[in-house]
């Protein structure tokens, strides 16, 4: 812990520096790799494996089946379902049977099959027919609701930070994130349910903000920023990702922590199927989306501004002074805050021992 801290610290005053910006087209290069991997994984794998939700069909459930082989609902589901029935034990014993959308006496007859097949009676499998229109209604929803929150947020980060480019870069990385989490889903084949969908809004939020963080440190470096600053606009924005890094850490850590609890019992102990859905997203996204705010946000507001031509004028004359072993101009006092957030102490006595 104490080293970690001394890192931190480390971090913090720039005695220590990972050079995130100066490697910069390192990060888009992977970052476009793997934005293309996830745009043709859906056709390299056989597209999205949407739930029956999206796609609509006829869904079974086998309450206290006297065994549970799933061969048998496959096989009674195989004489009425053109394509394969997808078969899922779940927590409490019962099996879920969800085929193609079949007709009233099909049902009837499916279910008196299953009945049959598994040792219980017609009353103990129950049956429900889910439309695609559903599907296509929640879809349309979904997008409607991403756009709005893009447009809105792009809105409020260009007036909270004052610059455009801010939220062009925000956004970019939001888009990786999103892109990126559905490309595992397609990848693995995993299914796509309304309880993913939810995930995947949530993400939104949750990266957003992880970004915010780390452009108010930036926009908190850059006040004073002129010829007679100590560090460059690009030095200066990779010092914020930096003080901010052990944060991001810590954030993501324990987000991740509770998500991979729920995912667990979800997936193993108790297979409840809404509860790995949403999970499952949560922790692919907070994941991403931790990783893309660090290496991809700040590098890309850098880039962004490091052809205004007032940027290169002032980084040009702030290395002439550098160079002529000039001193630069005394910043003006402030508060610091420590790697995690909080007011830091400037004594360094302690080895850098304080939390």
């Amino acid at each position: 812990m104490k080293r970690f801290t001394q890192w931190g610290n480390d971090l913090y005053t720039g005695e220590t520096s990972i050079g995130f910006v100066r490697r910069r087209n390192t990060w888009f290069i992977i970052g476009i790799v793997l934005i293309c991997l996830s745009v043709a994984s859906p056709f390299l794998r056989g597209d999205f494996n949407f739930g029956i939700e999206f796609t609509g069909g006829s869904e079974f459930q086998v309450s206290a089946p006297t065994t549970q082989d799933q061969a048998l609902a496959t096989e009674d589901a195989a004489a009425y379902s053109e394509t394969p029935a997808r078969v899922q034990l779940l927590g409490d014993g019962s099996i879920r049977v969800q085929t193609d959308t079949l007709t009233q006496e099909e049902n009837n007859a499916l279910r008196a099959d299953l009945a049959e097949s598994y040792g219980t009676t017609v009353e103990h499998v129950a049956v429900s027919t889910i439309g695609p229109s559903w599907g296509a209604d929640i879809t349309r929803q979904m997008v409607i609701g991403i756009i709005v929150f893009l447009v809105l947020a792009a809105a409020l980060m260009s007036f909270y930070f004052r610059t455009w480019k801010m939220a062009v870069a925000a956004i970019l990385a939001l888009f990786h994130d999103l892109i990126v989490t559905a490309g595992v889903y397609a990848l693995t084949g995993v299914e796509i349910t309304p309880a993913a969908v939810i995930g995947f809004l949530t993400i939104l939020g949750y990266s957003l903000y992880d970004t915010v963080v780390v452009f108010d440190k930036v926009r908190e470096n850059t006040k004073n920023y002129g010829p007679g600053s100590a560090r460059t606009f690009a030095e200066s924005v990779n010092l914020a990702i930096n003080q901010t890094l052990v944060r991001s850490i810590n954030t993501s850590v324990v987000a991740l922590l509770p998500v991979m609890a729920i995912l667990f019992i979800g997936a193993f102990v108790m297979g409840a199927g809404t509860l790995r859905d949403i999970s499952l997203a949560l922790f692919i996204g907070i994941l991403v989306g931790a990783l893309s705010t660090i290496f991809l946000a700040g590098p890309l507001y850098s880039a962004l501004r490091a052809r205004e031509p007032k940027i290169r004028e002032t980084d040009a004359e702030i290395r002439r002074r550098r160079d002529a072993g000039i001193e630069p101009d005394a910043e003006p006092e402030h508060e610091d805050d420590d790697a995690d957030g909080e007011p830091a102490r400037p004594e360094r006595e302690n080895d850098g021992a304080q939390v």
